[in-house]
C-alpha cells in the first residue's frame, strides 16, 4: 500500500512502487520512501521501463441515421424471429473463369463473376420455388416469379435494390442493371419501389477478399446467398493434385419455409449452372 502523496510523486518521477520498500506503519509506502528511493543498476536492468501513456481516452458520438435505424430494426427482427440455419458449399470456378474470359472477348461486352452468380441463382430459383418463398404469420407464399435483391454497401449501411424477373435477363443486362443500381445507391437516388418485392437476396463480399461469410435473411424472404472470393489453391481432379480455382457460398435459410434437403437441392442445381456456365446462355 502507498499513501496518495507517495503515489503522486512516484507517477511524476516514473517510479515503480513495487520496487520501493515502505517504512510507514505496516510497511506502508510514504512520501519519504519515494523521495529517497534510488534504483540499483541491477534492478533497473532487470525491470522493464514503466510505461506512461501520452494519449488520452477519446470518443466520438455519431447519431444513427434513419437508414441505419431501419437496417438495425429489420435485421434484428429477422435474426431473432426467423430460425436461421446455414448450408456451405465450395464450387469449382475454372469453367466460369474461362467462360467469362471468352464472353468478355465480345466487343463492348463486360460481365463480372457476380453477374454469373446472379443469373445462375435466378435460374435455380425458378426450379426451386420453395427457396424462392416468403413467410408470413398466416401463410407461406411460393413465388413463381424471380426478383433477386442484390445487396449494395453504401456509406450509411446496406441497401438491396431488386432485379425483377432476373431469370429472364441476359448476363450483360444483369451487369448493366447492377452497375446502375450501385451508382445510384451511393448517390442516394434509388427509389423505394426499386428496393421492394425481392423474393431472394444475393450478398457478395468476394471483391473485398472475404472467402466465406454468413448473412442475415432479408425478410420476408426465406433465404439469402453469401458469395465469397475466388481462391486459387491445390485441388484433386481425376485423382491428381492440380492448381484450381474455387469459390465458397453459404445459403442462409429460414427453417420455417426451407428444410435442409430443399436447401441442399437448390445448391446442387446452382452448382450445375455455375460449374457448367454454358447453360446460362442456352
Amino acid at each position: 500500500m502507498a499513501s496518495p502523496l507517495a503515489k503522486k510523486i512516484a507517477k511524476e518521477r516514473g517510479i515503480d512502487l513495487r520496487l520501493v520498500k515502505g517504512t510507514g506503519d505496516s510497511g506502508r509506502i510514504v512520501k519519504r520512501d519515494v523521495e529517497q528511493y534510488t534504483p540499483a543498476a541491477t534492478t533497473m536492468s532487470a525491470q522493464p521501463a514503466v510505461f506512461v501513456p501520452a494519449g488520452q481516452e477519446k470518443q466520438e458520438e455519431i447519431p444513427n441515421s434513419q437508414m441505419r435505424k431501419t437496417i438495425a430494426k429489420r435485421l434484428g427482427a429477422s435474426k431473432f424471429s426467423a430460425p436461421h440455419y446455414y448450408l456451405s458449399v465450395e464450387f469449382d470456378m475454372d469453367a466460369a473463369i474461362a467462360f467469362r474470359k471468352q464472353y468478355n472477348s465480345i466487343p463492348d461486352t463486360k460481365i463480372s463473376f457476380n453477374d454469373i452468380v446472379v443469373k445462375a441463382v435466378a435460374l435455380s430459383l425458378k426450379e426451386h420455388p420453395q427457396v424462392n418463398s416468403q413467410w408470413f404469420e398466416d401463410k407461406m407464399v411460393l413465388n413463381h416469379h424471380v426478383h433477386v435483391g442484390v445487396a449494395v454497401a453504401v456509406e450509411d449501411g446496406l441497401v438491396v435494390p431488386v432485379l425483377r424477373f432476373a431469370n429472364e435477363m441476359n448476363l450483360p443486362q444483369i451487369g448493366a442493371q447492377v452497375k446502375d443500381f450501385a451508382a445510384r445507391a451511393r448517390s442516394k437516388k434509388l427509389t423505394p419501389q426499386e428496393m421492394d418485392d425481392s423474393t431472394f437476396t444475393v450478398s457478395n463480399l468476394g471483391m473485398f477478399g472475404i472467402s466465406e461469410f454468413t448473412s442475415i435473411i432479408n425478410q420476408p424472404n426465406s433465404a439469402i446467398l453469401s458469395v465469397g472470393a475466388i481462391v486459387q489453391k491445390p485441388v484433386v481432379k481425376e485423382g491428381e493434385i492440380v492448381v484450381g480455382n474455387t469459390m465458397k457460398l453459404t445459403l442462409a435459410c429460414d427453417h420455417r419455409t426451407v428444410d435442409g434437403a430443399t436447401g441442399a437441392q437448390f445448391l446442387q442445381t446452382l452448382k450445375e449452372y455455375i460449374e457448367n456456365p454454358i447453360r446460362l446462355v442456352v
